[in-house]
């Protein structure tokens, strides 16, 4: 009876032997990592945090770039940015690209990753023309189009035989950057897009294939339920992407803001206000602004995913 006493006894000295130990072991382990991780933190909060805290607290002053003493104003570049039209204007700009962009390069992307993905002879060729132009840099591809959609010699009207003139003329000035931008950007989801269908196994469509279903019924069936989280992916990220255009829409308009302001996005209009009219406290306001709204979005698509998912279960 004793010794049954003493084995209960060192039972549970025992276990909290084995816990101290797994315990110890995670400590160290991240000890041992935090010097790894270290670097990128240190950098993170050097040009990333600080710049964002610095850029909060100038929106609530004066600050201009001339180097001139600031003061405190409080809420009133908020106030002004919320009357401004011209702000109002610019964010309905880059609203309007992303509503253009997103679902086109989103649909797009995937039908290069279908060809490419079933196509049999010369599938490194296919892959590489796909993606080789989203290795370009922005202002090279965005001066390429910029010559292809000249009125006068650009080989667009060439071709087609029109005089459209696609940079002058607000009804087309931001449908050609839109244009630039899809042959642009569209490796990187079509890169997504074709690695998610090397990911689907084959077996699925092999018993499709015995059940008597056609293509279509497998792409609806199959492929595109495999593919609903990459999908979500990409939306998100074209959505963010879109939301923040500036270098092809300032290159191709010859660093203005278009026929009648017509392609003036939002980072564009912020630019201008800080270092064109050097209202710094300004323009930091209107960055914050748009921090929130680009925030806004990123937590409401990870709210509809979450929700999705619990669906699901």
């Amino acid at each position: 009876m004793m010794a049954t006493s003493a084995h209960t006894v060192a039972a549970p000295a025992r276990a909290r032997t084995a816990a101290d130990s797994v315990t110890l072991g995670r400590k160290q382990g991240f000890q041992h990592g935090g010097w790894f991780v270290a670097p990128f933190l240190v950098l993170f909060a050097l040009f990333v945090i600080w710049p964002l805290l610095r850029g909060v607290y100038l929106s609530f002053t004066d600050a201009n770039i001339t180097g001139e003493s600031t003061s405190f104003v409080g809420l009133d570049n908020y106030r002004e940015a919320l009357k401004d039209p011209l702000m109002w204007d610019t964010l309905g700009h880059s609203a309007y690209f992303t509503l253009l962009v997103v679902p086109c390069i989103t649909v797009l992307a995937f039908l290069l990753a279908m060809l490419a993905h079933h196509i049999e002879r010369g599938k490194w060729l296919w892959r590489l023309c796909f993606f080789a132009p989203f290795l370009l840099p922005s202002t090279v591809a965005a001066n390429l189009w910029q010559w292809l959609f000249n009125p006068g010699t650009g080989m667009i009207n060439h071709v087609f035989g029109t005089e459209t003139p696609w940079l002058t003329d607000t009804s087309y000035a931001m449908l050609a950057i839109v244009i630039e931008t899809l042959w642009w950007t569209v490796g990187f989801s079509f890169l997504l897009y074709l690695a998610a269908l090397q990911s689907i196994p084959g077996h699925l469509y092999e018993a499709a294939k015995l059940d008597g279903a056609g293509a279509w019924h497998r792409m609806i069936h199959i492929t595109l339920p495999m593919l609903r989280n990459i999908t979500g992916l990409v939306v998100a990220l074209q959505i963010l992407a879109s939301l923040q255009v500036f270098d092809q829409a300032v290159v191709m308009m010859d660093f203005g803001p278009g026929p009648e302001g017509a392609t003036r996005t939002f980072v564009q209009y912020t630019l201008e206000q800080g270092f064109t009219s050097y209202r710094v406290g300004y323009a930091s306001a209107i960055s914050v602004i748009f921090f929130v709204i680009i925030a806004a979005v990123a937590l409401a698509r990870m709210w509809l995913l979450r929700n999705r998912e619990e669906s699901a279960r």
